[in-house]
C-alpha cells in the first residue's frame, strides 16, 4: 500500500470524485437522484460523518455514517449506521478498505457512538474489523384480500403528513419501549418529515399507531406499520388491504414475530426476503449502560475482552445486571473467565446464545453453568431492522 494513502475528511469539492468511485461500485446515479444524493452528502460532510482515503489528492475510497438511535432491550442506544462504503476497483485488495473502515470506527467513536451497524456487501472485511451479525431485515408478502378482511372498523384512521413526524416518533418510542424491542432504528425527525412529505408514500395515523406504504409496480409495499393494540393493527392492515381490487399482493417490512402472522388467514408467502446486518461495539461500557436488559435478570460475571482495533474495549471487566440495567466496570479477574473478541461481544450484545458463540469459536472459558444467566440477561425478542440505509 502506498505511503501516499491517507485518511481524509471528504469535502464538497471532492464529491464528483466520490461519485465516480461510487459508479464503479454500485452503478451510476440516475440524473434525478444526483441532486438528492448531493444534498444528503453535504449534511454528512458538515457534521464530519463523510470520510475517505486519498492517494495524493485523489479520493480512492469513501464512506459515511448516519446518526441513528437503535432499540436494545426497549432502550435507545446511539448507533453509527455505516453506509456508502466504496473503494475504486484498482485499489481493492490492497488494504484500502481496512484503512477506510478503521478510520470510520475511530471517527464514530470520537463522536460518541457506542455502537456501529451496517449492511455488508461482503462479510470478510467487516469480520476482520470486529463486526458480527446482529439481526435480520425481513420482507414478507401477504394476500391483499386477506388483509382487507381483518376488521378494525371501530378505529378512527386519518391521513397523515409531514406535520405528524414527531407524533410518529413518539408512537415508535412508546411501542418499542413496551415491547422491549431489539434492533429497530429511530431516524432523525428531519428524515421522517421528508418521508411523510414524499407524495409517493401514503401515510395513515390512528391514536396508537400508523402505517406508511406505497405502490411497487402492481403491488403495495408497507415501509412501516406500528400499532399499540390489536384493534389498531387490524384497522391499519385493512386500510392497506383495501387496495385489493387492484393489488393482489402486499409486501411488508415487519419482524418475524410481528402479530400480523397470527392474524392473517393465510401464511405469508414462503419465499420471504431476508437481509442480514452486522453490529460492532465501539465503547463497551457505554453500550452496556445504554442497553436495556431482561426485567428480573440478575448477573454478576467476570470477562476478558481482546479488541485489536478498539483498544479501549480490551481488558478485564466485571459485568453486573439488575433491575433491567447493566454496568461494565474494569476489574482484576483471575482464574478461568469468559473470553470474547469484538465479534463475540457484538453477537452477545445482540442476544446470540452463548452456546452458539462457543460452538462458533467466538467465546471460550468461564463456566458454562453461568451461560443460562447471561442468555437470560441479554435475551428477548429476536433483533431486526425495518430500514435499509
Amino acid at each position: 500500500m502506498s505511503d501516499a494513502l491517507r485518511f481524509v475528511d471528504i469535502t464538497e469539492d471532492q464529491l464528483d470524485a466520490v461519485i465516480r468511485v461510487r459508479a464503479r461500485s454500485f452503478g451510476p446515479l440516475a440524473s434525478d437522484d444526483r441532486e438528492r444524493w448531493t444534498k444528503d452528502a453535504l449534511a454528512f460532510i458538515n457534521d464530519g460523518r463523510y470520510v475517505g482515503v486519498a492517494d495524493g489528492d485523489e479520493v480512492v475510497a469513501a464512506a459515511r455514517f448516519w446518526d441513528f438511535q437503535q432499540w436494545w432491550g426497549g432502550r435507545r442506544v446511539p448507533v453509527a449506521g455505516v453506509a456508502g462504503v466504496v473503494v475504486a476497483p484498482e485499489y481493492r485488495g490492497r488494504g484500502v478498505g481496512s484503512k477506510l473502515m478503521r478510520g470510520v470506527l475511530q471517527r464514530a467513536a470520537d463522536k460518541g457512538f457506542p455502537l456501529t451497524a451496517l449492511y455488508p456487501a461482503t462479510t470478510v472485511i467487516y469480520r476482520h474489523l470486529g463486526y458480527e451479525f446482529g439481526g435480520h431485515r425481513y420482507k414478507f408478502s401477504f394476500r391483499a384480500a386477506d388483509l382487507r378482511c381483518l376488521g378494525g372498523k371501530g378505529v378512527a384512521v386519518r391521513r397523515a403528513g409531514p406535520d405528524d413526524a414527531q407524533r410518529f416518533l413518539d408512537l415508535v418510542a412508546q411501542i418499542h419501549e413496551v415491547r422491549r424491542s431489539n434492533g429497530p432504528l429511530m431516524w432523525p425527525i428531519k428524515e421522517v418529515t421528508e418521508w411523510l412529505r414524499d407524495e409517493d408514500n401514503f401515510a395513515y395515523l390512528a391514536d396508537d399507531g400508523f402505517v406508511v406504504y406505497s405502490w411497487s409496480g402492481s403491488d403495495l409495499t408497507i415501509d412501516e406499520l406500528v400499532a399499540g393494540s390489536e384493534a389498531t393493527a387490524r384497522a391499519l392492515w385493512a386500510t392497506v388491504g383495501s387496495g385489493s381490487s387492484i393489488a393482489r399482493t402486499v409486501h411488508a417490512y415487519v419482524s418475524a414475530d410481528d402479530p400480523i402472522h397470527l392474524m392473517v388467514e393465510h401464511e405469508a408467502d414462503g419465499d420471504a426476503w431476508v437481509q442480514r446486518w452486522m453490529l460492532r461495539l465501539l465503547d463497551a461500557p457505554a453500550a452496556i449502560a445504554a442497553r436495556g436488559f431482561a426485567p428480573g435478570a440478575v448477573l454478576e460475571l467476570d470477562l476478558r475482552v481482546e479488541d485489536a482495533d478498539v483498544q479501549s474495549n480490551s481488558g478485564d471487566w466485571h459485568l453486573s445486571v439488575a433491575d433491567g440495567v447493566g454496568r461494565l466496570t474494569p476489574a482484576q479477574v483471575s482464574g478461568d473467565v469468559l473470553e470474547l473478541g469484538p465479534r463475540g461481544l457484538a453477537a452477545l450484545y445482540a442476544g446470540t446464545p452463548l452456546v452458539t458463540l462457543r460452538a462458533g469459536g467466538l467465546a471460550k472459558g468461564g463456566s458454562p453453568l453461568d451461560d443460562a444467566a447471561v442468555d437470560t440477561a441479554f435475551g428477548g425478542s429476536a433483533s431486526y431492522m425495518l430500514d435499509s440505509f
